[in-house]
């Protein structure tokens, strides 16, 4: 397996993101709002998958904006608990490499020049409110599910009450897997449940993020 060096310096386009939940989501999305994810690394990005959010790192992003070829470069994290806390934590990061690195995230996602290479980063769920992965999903479930999903919620809320062991930063991925198990057919993977419109790619969040990313990508 070629390290993410040997990564970097081949793709000139690259996204960055935490987990594998999140590169097999991000191409689905893609290809259901009418891009085919074809051309990996020239068209649209080569993803490479961290495992973590320990890529916020001055070191590690100064390595990656020096790959050779890179035209490039996105990020992808989870703004969890503190929206606030991630991105000063993104911001000081880049400062080592983007010396006018902007102080506010704006809205629909940042896209910054430096040294000829785009950067960009989009904090889940929509640079505006705390979150990850699934509460971005959340939004793409379709209006007329709308009654199972805030019973989807109350029930989760129910089994928390109940003692069920689940943390509470997850609440969101409880949420969305349990209305995901009924569901047809029940208990779908995201992007599974994407590929088969169980959610609404088009949906207008849904659309906020495609607009980052055509725009960060060229596509």
């Amino acid at each position: 397996m070629a390290s993410k060096e040997m990564a970097s310096k081949y793709y000139p386009k690259k996204l960055i993101v935490e987990g594998d939940q999140d590169k097999r989501v991000i191409p689905e999305l893609i290809e259901a709002n009418g891009i085919p994810w074809i051309d990996i690394g020239e068209k649209v990005p080569y993803i490479d998958s961290f495992g973590s959010d320990k890529f916020i790192d001055a070191d590690v992003i100064s390595t990656e904006l020096k790959a050779s070829e890179l035209t490039t470069l996105g990020l992808i994290v989870d703004a969890d608990d503190n929206l606030s806390a991630r991105w000063d934590s993104i911001r000081n990061a880049c400062l080592k490499s983007m010396p006018n690195f902007p102080e506010q995230l704006p809205k629909t996602g940042l896209i910054h020049s430096t040294n000829g290479i785009k950067f960009g980063v989009w904090i889940m769920p929509d640079n505006q409110k705390c979150g990850m992965l699934e509460t971005f999903l959340a939004y793409m479930i379709p209006d007329e599910s709308e009654p199972f999903w805030q019973y989807a919620q109350d029930v989760v809320t129910e089994a928390k009450h109940r003692d069920a062991p689940f943390i509470d930063a997850h609440l969101d991925k409880a949420n969305i897997y349990t209305w995901l198990a009924w569901q047809n057919p029940p208990g779908r993977q995201l992007h599974n449940a994407i590929m088969e419109r169980i959610l609404n790619p088009q949906h207008p969040q849904a659309q906020l993020f495609m607009t980052w990313f055509k725009d960060l990508y060229d596509l």
